[in-house]
């Protein structure tokens, strides 16, 4: 199993009260899996991710990645794991507005101390894969929506991370686009790598295996997506 997560809360302080966000989760997504996560706002689904992608850590409970016990780690153990294992996709792609897409898809393997040379062969060799080697110099406002979430699944998938996060990827963009952005996910699955996407919209969690509901901070049983 490469993510195991039992009996996990998440609480926060509100003044004298106590807010519980995620109740008594229980998680768990063997390697190769395709898992959809859905629930409305406030329902606890970006609050979980950011626990499984080592942004946050429980109140209480275990958190299993590959084995590892990460309920208690400390930061800089956390960011090491998110660098080395786990890539990210958000709605709002987050790329730097004066990096060129090469050297945005480029930044991980920086911060892995990778020479520059190396960086940019493997950068290049990313955006080739999903289309956009011809805007390599483009900086996202060169971009369009599309083309931007694009080079940022590049960037989340440039070290080869065991698991993929993907929170609301098509949220921003249009219907083409969209569906663009779930075939790429769909291909990086049927490669062997963990997906895990959080959305709101029923044709989006389609594209999973499966898929799980979150209401009030709590899991529901998972359903299987029909092929």
């Amino acid at each position: 199993m490469l993510l195991d997560m039992r009996d996990i809360c998440k609480d926060y302080p509100l003044g004298k009260e106590t807010v519980h966000i995620l109740k008594n989760v229980d998680l768990q997504v063997a390697e190769g899996d395709y898992l959809a996560i859905m629930g409305r706002s406030g329902s606890g689904k970006t609050t979980l991710m950011n626990i499984i992608g080592c942004l946050d850590t429980p109140t209480s409970g275990t958190y299993l990645l590959d084995g590892e016990d990460l309920s208690t780690a400390g930061e800089d153990h956390l960011s090491d794991i998110r660098n080395r294992s786990i890539g990210f996709v958000f709605q709002n792609y987050y790329l730097l507005p004066k990096l060129s897409a090469l050297d945005n898809v480029a930044l991980p393997l920086l911060y892995a101390g990778v020479d520059r040379k190396e960086r940019r062969e493997r950068a290049a060799e990313a955006l080739e894969r999903i289309g956009l080697g011809d805007r390599k110099e483009h900086q996202p406002n060169q971009l369009s929506g599309g083309q931007c979430q694009r080079v940022a699944i590049a960037r989340a998938m440039i070290n080869h991370p065991r698991l993929l996060l993907a929170d609301e990827p098509t949220g921003a963009l249009d219907s083409a686009s969209g569906e663009q952005i779930m075939d790429i996910f769909t291909q990086l699955n049927a490669e062997g790598t963990t997906v895990v996407l959080i959305t709101h919209e029923q044709s989006v969690a389609d594209c999973a295996r499966s898929i799980r509901h979150i209401l009030d901070g709590r899991l529901t049983d998972a359903k299987e997506v029909a092929p």
